[in-house]
């Protein structure tokens, strides 16, 4: 269908052809956001649940789902880590210290922070499951991205983070690790 719209403001007297609904651009339908799934592991190297990773145009969606008898009870402390490697499933170390390219302090709460790492605490039942859902800024691509050239971690604490002391909010040792790549 064509419209004639007059010109009065050009003072023709005149009428112009304005562009029928069917012809106008539709605006482009946003790219479904990159999704990673990983399993978590315990210390014995057993899976105990997986997290979901979905990357939008400005957060990170984080979703825990641990079966039950995965985690002791009560908060725990989560944070991304730097190297994606949880083959030392006693203590998680090879994947290193927090995700921090801007070197800034541990903790939410920190006025000097928090680093790209610090990620809300989760909550295990009564009988050790998780589902959670928890964002981030930390990309999971382009610069800065946890899936950079030597992946990342998500790493599970034994204790919840207060979220302000240093280096890791008191979150205590590492229970369980989920490879980012």
């Amino acid at each position: 269908m064509t419209r004639f719209l007059p010109a009065i403001a050009l003072g023709l007297g005149c009428t112009l052809a304005a562009p029928s609904l069917a012809q106008t651009t539709a605006p482009a339908t946003p790219a479904a956001p990159a999704t990673v799934e990983s399993p978590i592991v315990n210390g014995k190297g057993e899976p105990i649940g997986k997290i979901t990773l979905r990357d939008g145009a400005s957060v990170l969606v984080v979703r825990l789902a641990i079966q039950p008898g995965g985690l002791p009870p009560g908060w725990h402390g989560i944070h991304f880590h730097a190297v994606g490697d949880c083959s030392d499933t006693e203590k998680f170390e090879k994947s290193k210290a927090h995700v921090n390219h801007d070197q800034s302090k541990h903790g939410l709460l920190n006025p000097d922070g928090p680093d790209e790492g610090d990620l809300p605490n989760v909550f295990a039942n009564a009988d050790g499951s998780v589902n959670a859902e928890v964002s981030s800024e930390t990309p999971l691509t382009g610069e800065g991205g946890l899936k950079d050239g030597d992946g990342s971690a998500l790493i599970i604490h034994a204790n919840e983070d207060d979220h302000s002391t240093q280096p890791i909010g008191g979150a205590g040792p590492r229970l369980a690790c989920a490879v980012i790549k």
